[in-house]
């Protein structure tokens, strides 16, 4: 059991969710901590990560607007969910305490962090930072 289900109390099933599926489409990917440094972390454009977990209510709130950011910004940015109780690892990599956590991140490194659920417009206006912080 993760520690994020202990702090959280969610319940014990374990979601097997494939680590890396070609997305459709305007769709977030599936990262896994076997391929999250050469995904997301290498990347040649910037993205942004959803941690999640399927016993998370908030994340299943938050779900459909990570699906529009997608849909939105796909082309331009990597838009990706990363289940914590499949990957413990990439969360304690970054320190994730509490989800939902949406990382921004850009030429490897971490720039910024949302946690819990937010309106569109505070990750629209992140992702937009960063397209215009980006190196031209």
């Amino acid at each position: 059991m993760s520690f994020l289900k202990n702090l959280f109390g969610g319940r014990q099933e374990a979601v097997s969710l494939p680590s890396h599926p070609v997305p459709a489409s305007g769709e977030p990917i599936h990262v896994s901590d076997a391929d999250f440094e050469r995904v997301i972390m290498q990347a040649d454009r910037p993205a942004i990560v959803d941690l999640w977990a399927d016993w998370c209510g908030p994340c299943h709130r938050l779900a459909p607007t990570i699906a529009q950011l997608a849909a939105a910004y796909g082309d331009r940015v990597i838009v990706a969910k990363l289940d914590v109780d499949e990957n413990p690892r990439s969360a304690a990599r970054f320190d994730v305490m509490g989800i939902p956590t949406v990382l921004f991140i850009a030429n490897g490194a971490v720039v910024d962090r949302l946690v819990g659920v937010q309106r569109y417009e505070a990750f629209a206006n992140r992702i937009e930072h960063l397209l215009t912080a980006e190196p031209a």
